[in-house]
């Protein structure tokens, strides 16, 4: 989701400070794509070039012994799910009991909460490889749970668990028409948290950037 107010750099203090903005999705519109590819593309050059750091240490409990709460009872993956979701239904404690969902990695439409998955679009053990590992566990957590910038997204288990924690250098959606997306989403996460890349991630982001319809 993308991306022109994501140019403004906001400090992230605590896990549980995250304001909730609706997050726009101009990518989805192929009028706009040139401007946030152009966008996109100075993020990335902004960006520090490095060789990935070693996974030692990583465990998803480093980032989110759970998911952090927003709005009273509803979580943060709730919360996606509700945003992302058509014609949901919550019960008391806001989990998503009815819906439909659609999986923008593969296509598919999804209409039971137990075939779709809270993609970190930025996996959370990647991140650690790019600089993550150093943070203090309150940046680290308000990253897994950030619902201001794009690294949450509604995705069919399936491709989920196909992307694993893999770059874009190794694993790409699907789908390639959203590929114009999900490289600015990814760029975008990175930039806000000075997250480096590794040069086959750029050039992999490059490549994706010049399918952005103009």
């Amino acid at each position: 989701m993308i991306f022109l107010r994501w140019a403004v750099q906001v400090a992230v203090l605590t896990p549980l400070v995250v304001p909730i903005i609706a997050v726009p999705r101009a990518a989805a519109d192929t009028s706009k794509q040139p401007q946030a590819a152009a966008l996109a593309r100075r993020m990335l050059d902004q960006l520090k070039v490095a060789k990935p750091l070693s996974i030692r240490g990583y465990s998803h409990r480093r980032f989110q012994p759970r998911w952090a709460h927003h709005r009273g009872r509803c979580d943060a993956r709730e919360m996606v799910l509700a945003r992302d979701g058509r014609r949901v239904r919550k019960n008391a404690n806001c989990h998503p009991v009815k819906g439909i969902w659609h999986s923008p990695y593969d296509g598919k439409r999804l209409r039971s909460e137990k075939q779709v998955d809270v993609d970190h679009v930025v996996p959370l053990a990647y991140a650690w490889r790019s600089g993550a590992g150093k943070w203090s566990q309150a940046r680290r957590r308000a990253f897994a749970n950030d619902l201001t910038r794009p690294e949450l997204i509604v995705v069919s288990h399936s491709a989920n668990i196909a992307k694993g924690g893999q770059g874009p250098q190794s694993w790409r959606p699907p789908r390639r028409g959203y590929w114009c997306r999900y490289a600015t989403s990814w760029i975008t996460v990175k930039h806000h948290y000075r997250l480096f890349v590794t040069r086959k991630e750029k050039v992999a982001l490059l490549n994706m950037l010049r399918t952005c319809r103009g």
